[in-house]
């Protein structure tokens, strides 16, 4: 995208008399910074472009000093804009130095911009300066362009009639008269700039265009055939203007050539200019051929108005061939390359026919003035000022240490290093970067610095073996090869090794095993079926093939366990456990890799006797693979919230059972017992219970296959439990099951941030609040209970169904499943929650500093296959409430919290060291959401506010959601409302949509997901949205004579007709937009005719009006008026956070910064 760029600064670099002025300017390092410094970053590229031995140099040096970021040096801009900013740019940092005129010396040209009257020959001028001449490619209205550019150089200085309405007013006559008004060329710089127009406007589409027609240009442009235009012989005196810049007066010709004679002094170019009489008076000693150019440079423009290519076409003064650079790549071209470049086609054509034309065509042309006097040629390297013989000198020095860099890049190998830290015992990963020839030895030492074990081990106790990461897999040592080169012992220098190293350590009185090539790594963990135990591996090597006696007399060696009564166990993948049970296979037959874990037990009990699926070792090897350790976060416990969940249980369950579960956690003296009391008491529990179903499994169903493992049997209902069964079978090490269907149904994940202060209370206030919310207990064999309101749960479940629903089929416990959650109980009816015991352990845990006064810790290790609704009941004697009334929050790295609900989801998501918090609060039933409530304020500065956390479910009407909102509303927020004096609607973002009426059903009308929001808006009056075919609209009037908006209102139309609304559409709310803006940004009254349309498109209720009365005026603004009305409407709209995004977008100017990067105005659009 820097092609414009590229092609200016490859024309300037081929200019000889620009570079050479730029090689004399001198940089003063003490009086500026090199980086910012424009004209030292542009004498360095030259420098390089003709010195430096690369293919190509990038301008990232010059952009920067232009103060571009990224996003401005690869923004696409016009070629000529970029000229014009870089030369002011020269001019400004050149001040006061030799070259403070250089740009007008050589680019700088002169004309007159005149009006003569016609009837007095009265003439009133003045003299304008250019730097390039811009050429009309097609006259405005006409379909015929000019053909070349001598025929519009003519158009340019051809002088119009100021005739009719357009009449002159003379000064000499005092009148209005018939006029000529014209440009007329006064003098020609010596590199003379033409620009050829070829982006236009199109009216028509009101689209910018490129104009592709053919233009040809000459290789040589006589510019003496422009000055001789006859101006028309007047019977009077010629009069002038000569302003020198913008005044005007008037003086006779005599004193305009005394005027011009003195510029004449200082100027170098040409200045040519028509005397008083029709004979024209040259410059002495002016020569006709001094107005002959060359062209030297053709800068092309491949592409359209919306972008394209830009790429330069020079010729060099030093051989006289044509080059075409286009970018990094320079190639010689002919004469017949040129000639491409004229554009277009020949014949007649329309409008039009330009956009069927080739889009590559010149954009700029550059002539030298023919001129051996004055033609240069380039500087030679001998020929170089002393500066810029020592910039070449440091460049050279930068560019030999480069190549040194990027030679030993080329010899470096680099590769992974991982070491085991000897005493932190964590993995650690690095890059080493050793050169081919560096010894092994050598690489050692840079790896034992590289990962700090100089003050942890001697470096004779390490050593670099080759590593597989992947496959955690030693495969070889290199004893003996320590003087060996590093190239040759890791196969050559490559970009990526297909191994790695690691840095092996020992301690002093151990010895370094020697890893052989074709040998496979084994990780051998001895298990203790006694004490339940694996311990940490050993490693030992063997061959593939050797056969399993022989690996068992290796391991025995290794551990010193007797090989007879061995029993081995491969782990080929996770939870795959395979038990070596023929002698004579070899390792390869029985699936070993180059990596492999195998867990070996030698006791003396009966257990090898077993089926290998039923045995101990089995069920303990079975639960280590699948076995995670948490961490869980347990709530503060406060009196006063434990005594209100324990009146709670009370009114709601089975009084003595919840009596006796709160006992059980109390101690003597009404305090909360302690978890480690809680600990100790389980654990007892915890053994005599495990034996005891242990010895059930081995006497129970005697139709299962023995091959079939526990996991596989995870889902399976086991007897029904007996309703009478006391309080002990919750406990915390039984078998998981629900008090009550409701107690455990699942809704999605909630996938939203719960930091929120309401939404995370210790204690939601949902537990009291609602009617909704007290069904939450019942009885083991789920009858009816009654409930502290004096209803039953059926009673409440039924009362929010809707009359739609009576007739049919009971769909409440399934329409969960449909929305693909899952239901806690299968199609038999049984409870899924019933399903055999799985390992769950808990020990309090000290956290780090901070966690909070109250807080608890404890550390779980629990199987992964264990469902979230039985981790939750193995948690409830920890947290002193039942599962069904705390919550459980996964907390990631992040530490944003997120709360888990599908409770028939197992704990396979997670993963060692997971953090978990609890939290207390009703947890959500069967068909439920939780739901955040905001409160809409359309005309605050701040219109959305956070209300509190509600409980929808699926088939509630928006009447009985708002019925169990208002005791909350009342509780939490302090609001005292009547059902119909505030409504429901749709919220996305900060932005009010459809209004729920009182009739909807959730899921059915409305759609509710997890973690929905909702706008709650308190109504001023009686609602007046009673059906869909309404569409409520928020209005605003607009008064332009007080610059004001008055305050929102809310308008109700009947239908979408525009006959009720003359008024504009201007988005959603809050739609904020400047008073400065609003009066000319608008499009005020569109002719549309219904609402749904454009432009409007107000489909939904939401939309914002902008109305203003059309005989009211816009208020006059003095500039100290409209100064602090900006800075207020820029402060209220940073504050509301909102931009004016309204207009069209606009293109970005071409800047250069002067002193760096630019200080961005974030006030503006």
């Amino acid at each position: 995208m820097t092609c414009y760029l590229n092609s200016l600064l490859q024309t300037l670099f081929m200019t000889p008399e620009f570079r050479n002025a730029l090689y004399k300017w001198e940089f003063e390092e003490s009086e500026e910074d090199p980086v910012t410094s424009i004209p030292y970053q542009l004498q360095r590229l030259f420098v390089l472009l003709q010195t430096s031995k690369k293919r190509a140099i990038e301008t990232t040096d010059v952009t920067r000093s232009f103060g571009w970021d990224s996003s401005e040096a690869w923004q696409q801009h016009d070629v000529q804009e970029l000229c014009r900013v870089m030369f002011d740019a020269l001019e400004q940092k050149w001040k006061q130095t030799e070259q403070a005129d250089l740009i007008n010396e050589l680019y700088q040209g002169k004309l007159k911009d005149y009006v003569r009257c016609l009837e007095c020959g009265y003439e009133g001028w003045r003299i304008d300066t250019y730097l390039d001449i811009p050429l009309v490619i097609r006259p405005y209205g006409s379909s015929q362009a000019f053909a070349s550019v001598e025929e519009a150089l003519h158009a340019f200085i051809q002088p119009e009639i100021l005739d009719g309405p357009n009449q002159y007013f003379c000064e000499r006559c005092k009148k209005k008269c018939d006029a000529r008004k014209g440009l007329r060329f006064l003098h020609f710089p010596y590199l003379l700039t033409l620009q050829l127009k070829r982006f236009d406007f199109d009216y028509t589409t009101m689209h910018r265009i490129k104009l592709n027609d053919r233009m040809t240009f000459p290789e040589e442009l006589d510019m003496s055939t422009f000055i001789d235009v006859e101006d028309e012989k007047s019977p009077q005196t010629e009069s002038c203007t000569d302003s020198g810049a913008e005044n005007e007066g008037s003086c006779h010709s005599d004193q305009m050539s005394n005027d011009f004679s003195n510029d004449d002094g200082v100027d170098e170019g040409i200045c040519l200019e028509n005397n008083s009489g029709t004979e024209k008076i040259p410059k002495p000693g002016l020569e006709k051929n001094s107005l002959i150019y060359e062209l030297f440079s053709v800068m092309v423009h491949s592409g359209s108005a919306a972008g394209g290519h830009y790429y330069a076409c020079i010729k060099s003064f030093s051989d006289e061939q044509w080059y075409s650079f286009n970018d990094q790549h320079v190639s010689r071209i002919t004469q017949e390359d040129i000639k491409k470049t004229h554009g277009g086609s020949s014949g007649s054509r329309g409008y039009y026919s330009s956009a069927f034309a080739s889009s590559t065509n010149a954009y700029m042309l550059i002539y030298r003035l023919k001129d051996p006097a004055r033609n240069a040629k380039f500087l030679e390297v001998d020929e170089y000022p002393e500066h810029i013989k020592n910039l070449v000198q440091r460049e050279r020095e930068l560019e030999e240490q480069e190549k040194r860099q990027r030679e030993i890049e080329r010899n470096t190998c680099k590769i992974k290093l991982f070491c085991l830290h000897p005493v932190k015992q964590v993995m650690m990963e690095n890059k080493l970067e050793v050169h081919k020839d560096k010894t092994l030895r050598e690489a050692v030492e840079m790896a034992y610095k590289m990962m700090d074990l100089e003050e942890v081990i001697p470096m004779d106790c390490c050593r670099l073996v080759k590593y597989d990461e992947f496959h955690d897999y030693l495969e070889r040592s290199y004893e003996g090869e320590e003087d060996t080169p590093m190239g040759l012992l890791l196969g050559g220098v490559k970009s990526t090794y297909m191994f790695d190293l690691l840095l092996e350590t020992r301690r002093p009185d151990q010895v370094f095993q020697s890893y052989k090539p074709g040998e496979v790594m084994v990780k051998v963990h001895v298990v203790d079926l006694k004490a339940e135990s694996v311990a940490a591996p050993v490693t030992v090597r063997a061959y593939l093939n050797e056969t399993v006696t022989e690996f068992k007399q290796l391991i025995s060696k290794a551990i010193h366990l007797p090989a007879e009564t061995m029993r081995i166990v491969l782990e080929r993948c996770y939870n795959d456990l395979r038990l070596l049970t023929v002698p004579s296979k070899t390792l390869k037959a029985e699936g070993f890799f180059r990596s492999n874990k195998v867990f070996v037990e030698s006791s003396e009990t009966l257990d090898y006797q077993m089926a290998f699926t039923d045995s101990h070792l089995w069920k303990l090897l079975d639960r280590h693979a699948n076995t995670i350790r948490l961490f869980v976060l347990l709530p503060e416990q406060s009196p006063g919230s434990y005594s209100k969940r324990t009146a709670y249980q009370k009114a709601g369950g089975d009084s003595g059972n919840v009596d006796d579960d709160c006992e059980r956690v109390k101690g003597p003296a009404g305090s909360l017992k302690s978890v480690e009391a809680i600990l100790e008491e389980s654990t007892e529990k915890l053994k005599s219970l495990s034996l005891q179903q242990q010895q059930e499994g081995d006497n129970g169903d005697s139709s299962k296959s023995t091959e079939t493992s526990d996991f596989e049997n995870i889902e399976s209902p086991l007897n029904e439990r007996d309703s009478s069964a006391s309080v002990d079978n919750r406990e915390l090490e039984q078998h998981m099951q629900t008090s009550d269907p409701e107690n455990f149904q699942s809704e999605e994940r909630s996938d939203s941030d719960v930091n929120n202060d309401r939404s995370t209370s210790s204690v939601d206030s949902d537990i009291l609040s609602s009617s909704h919310s007290s069904d939450t207990l019942c009885n083991a064999d789920n009858a009816q209970i009654p409930l502290a309101n004096g209803l039953d749960s059926h009673s409440i479940t039924s009362s929010r169904r809707t009359k739609a629903n009576e007739g049919k089929k009971e769909t409440w416990d399934t329409a969960e499943e449909d929305s693909g959650t899952d239901s806690e109980y299968d199609e038999s009816g049984k409870s899924r929650g019933e399903v055999q015991y799985m390992y769950f352990k808990a020990e309090p845990y000290a956290a780090d500093e901070g966690s909070g006064e109250g807080h608890k810790w404890l550390m779980v290790h629990v199987d992964k296959r264990i469902t979230l609704a039985t981790f939750k009941q193995h948690l409830e004697p920890f947290v002193g409430v039942l599962s069904s009334h705390f919550k459980v929050f996964r907390v990631y790295a992040s530490n944003q919290e997120f709360e888990s609900v599908r409770l028939n989801e197992t704990l396979s998501s997670f993963s060692d060291d997971n953090k978990i918090t609890i939290r207390l609060g009703r947890a959500l039933k069967k068909g439920e959401y939780r739901v955040k409530v905001y409160q809409l304020l359309v005309n605050e500065q701040e219109p959305c506010k956070f209300l509190l956390d509600a409980v929808f479910a699926k088939g509630m009407t928006v009447r009985q959601s708002k019925e169990e909102l208002i005791p909350q509303l009342r509780e939490q927020c302090g609001l005292e409302l009547s059902i119909d004096r505030f409504r429901l609607r749709k919220k996305t973002w900060k932005n009010p949509g459809t209004v729920f009426l009182d009739y909807h059903i959730y899921e059915e009308d409305i759609n509710i997901s997890s973690n929905w929001e909702v706008f709650l808006e308190v109504l001023d009056g009686v609602e007046k949205m009673k059906s869909m075919s309404q569409l409520a609209v928020l209005s605003r009037r607009w008064r332009p004579s007080e610059m004001k908006l008055d305050p929102f209102q809310e308008v109700v139309l009947e239908s979408s007709s525009v006959d009720e609304l003359r008024e504009k559409g201007r988005g959603t709310f809050p739609c904020d937009i400047s008073v400065l803006d609003i009066h000319q940004d608008l499009d005020w009254n569109p002719k549309v005719s219904t609402l749904n349309v454009w432009p409007l498109y107000i489909c939904d209720d939401g939309a914002v009006i902008f109305y203003r009365d059309r005989t009211e005026e816009l208020m006059e603004l003095t500039d100290e008026q409209r100064n602090e009305l900006m800075k207020k409407e820029s402060s209220r709209l940073q504050k509301t956070g909102h931009r004016v995004t309204y207009s069209p977008r606009k293109e970005k100017a071409l800047k250069i910064y002067l002193d760096g990067a630019p200080n961005k105005d974030l006030t503006q659009d």
